[in-house]
């Protein structure tokens, strides 16, 4: 075929392809144009999954009658009129390219009034601008969506598919502008109705609406500044976490995004208190400078490009960690018990089934500990003080207004994890020299293994020499792992080292080798301990930043006021 220009009504077509995809597209396109507006009440109403109608009203400022034909011409926009603009854009839309997509591809309509204006003027595609009645601000009616383009009509999904996809758009735009009233109705039943919120609790409220109730109650609230950068939002606990990424939300000078950098970022926030192949859930707004971010990386703006991307994930993930260090026992708290429910459904806990005939104990006289059990302190001692054990695998604990069950194993997991982590950070890590070597036998890969790991284990206190090709001997142990069975012991974390390595980036080895070190080392079931031991895991509990969780994200305590025992 000839080379030739394309006709400006295939050209319009071609274009819809890259920001039209489906009718979610076309109402992000139009709310976000009506946020643009100023608008404060948006009504949206669709028909057939939006495949029938799709309108738009706004009471925004309008458009004046001589620019209304504008509106639909490719290219024409108010938002930027120079390439410096570029570097400084706050508005959703600013290409110019919406409107006519969406006139190329359906049969639309558009009715717009400004503030002052006699009347209100109508233009649709391929009509000239007329008189109307309207109030201030816009309406865009799409009818028959892709009705001159069947190709792209057969990839469109069920009805109910369609509406998911809407439905998804208007709550990342409504979680974007709290001050804006939205309403979704889809064949005359409303889906959406969402109130101006404009303090807290009805902010809290419309998030519950978005995201469920039940996130709210987990979530955190944040708020972080630093080297021009501002993170807030809310961040839900590790025990809520998802088998799905369905409730990350993202927005940049509150622009809905999807970042690979910003999700990689939270995620590695999340590393240490996450349950393997869970999701963590989160709503976060990141402000900055809009020149140090280029918003004009994709066609429907939904990825950016930052100028100096690794101050950007340094300063997420530090918030997150940081954030989440925090959450360990606190008084009247009822401990991070929240979600279990469906971590155990989903048979994802870990947890291993015990013999039930196996018999339950306390470790000392119960009556007698009791007695001798001081008021504790819900501040000082959120935890309390130990009653005894169950099973072997629980501490009970009475605590100021109820019963607190601790589990031992991943409470000393985590206690062990972080103490590990601290050394490897270069406080003293107290080494003490064994009288014999524990002389270990492994496999030449393992061997090879311990050889590459040698600094991180040195910086923790070990000495571990290679004393032939599949034998190594442990000369030096740091000090808080020396009753441990450190030949088991080393040979898990080495196994262990080998099935993850391939999939890890070389930064986070090194965590992953103190993870398995806490996990190996941790306290058995079974294994008896006296009060003074379960108080002075408590203590510890206490004091340890994300004592809240396992190294494996398993909640380590909960709590039963009183009343609920009741």
């Amino acid at each position: 075929m000839p080379i030739r220009v394309l006709e400006p009504e295939l050209i319009s077509q071609i274009a819809a392809g890259e920001v039209i995809e489906r009718p979610g597209s076309v109402i992000k396109e139009l709310v976000e144009n009506a946020l643009d507006a100023g608008a404060r009440r948006i009504d949206i109403e669709v028909e057939k999954g939006g495949v029938a109608l799709c309108r738009v009203r706004d009471d925004g400022s309008g458009i004046a009658a001589a620019e209304l034909p504008l509106a639909l011409a490719r290219h024409a926009t108010s938002k930027i009129s120079a390439l410096d603009d570029l570097e400084h854009v706050v508005s959703f839309g600013f290409r110019g390219e919406a409107l006519p997509s969406i006139a190329s591809v359906s049969r639309l309509e558009m009715t717009s009034r400004t503030a002052g204006a006699e009347h209100a003027w109508k233009v649709g595609s391929g009509a000239e601008a007329a008189p109307a009645a309207h109030p201030a601000g816009t309406t865009v009616e799409v009818r028959d969506l892709f009705f001159n383009v069947p190709a792209r009509r057969k990839f469109l999904r069920s009805e109910a598919t369609e509406l998911q996809h809407i439905t998804r758009h208007v709550e990342r735009l409504a979680l974007s502008h709290f001050d804006v009233a939205i309403q979704l109705t889809h064949n005359q039943r409303r889906v959406i109705a969402l109130p101006v919120a404009t303090n807290r609790a009805e902010r809290e409220e419309r998030l519950a609406q978005v995201c469920g109730g039940e996130f709210l109650n987990s979530a955190l609230q944040i708020e972080n500044v630093a080297a021009g950068l501002k993170l807030s939002g809310w961040i839900a606990q590790p025990t809520f976490a998802r088998a799905q990424p369905d409730l990350q939300f993202w927005f940049i000078n509150g622009r809905p995004v999807r970042d690979r950098l910003l999700v990689n970022a939270a995620r590695l926030g999340y590393r240490d208190v996450l349950f393997h192949g869970r999701h963590p859930a989160y709503v976060l707004y990141l402000e900055l400078d809009p020149a140090r971010v280029d918003v004009n990386a994709h066609p429907t703006k939904q990825e950016v490009r930052f100028r100096d991307s690794r101050s950007v994930h340094d300063f997420v993930h530090r918030t997150l960690s940081q954030v989440l260090s925090e959450t360990r026992p606190r008084g009247h708290a009822r401990g991070p018990i929240a979600g279990i429910a469906q971590l155990v459904e989903s048979g994802q806990m870990g947890f291993a089934l015990r013999d039930a005939s196996a018999p339950a104990y306390l470790a000392g006289p119960a009556s007698a500990a009791v007695a001798a059990l001081p008021q504790p302190d819900p501040e000082q001692f959120p935890l309390g003080f130990a009653l005894g054990q169950l099973h072997g695998i629980y501490i009970l604990a009475q605590a100021a207004d109820g019963l607190v069950v601790v589990d031992m194993h991943a409470a000393h997991e985590r206690v062990t994890y972080e103490r590990l982590k601290r050394l490897a950070a270069g406080e003293s890590a107290q080494p003490q020299l064994l009288l014999m070597p524990v002389v270990v036998e492994v496999s030449v890969t393992e061997a090879e293994r311990a050889e590459a790991h040698h600094e991180e284990f040195a910086r923790l206190g070990f000495e571990i020499d290679r004393l032939d090709a599949q034998r190594l001997a442990i000369r030096q142990v740091p000090a808080l792992l020396s009753r441990t069975d450190m030949g088991a012991v080393l040979r898990d974390v080495l196994a262990e080292l080998g099935s993850n390595e391939r999939s890890l980036h070389i930064q986070d080895q090194g965590n992953e080798l103190l993870a398995s070190l806490a996990c190996r080392s941790a306290l058995r079931a079974h294994r008896s301990m006296t009060l003074p031991e379960m108080n002075a895991l408590l203590r510890e509990m206490e004091r340890t930043e994300r004592a809240d969780q396992c190294n494996h994200g398993r909640p380590t305590w909960m709590r039963l006021s009183v009343a609920d025992l009741d």
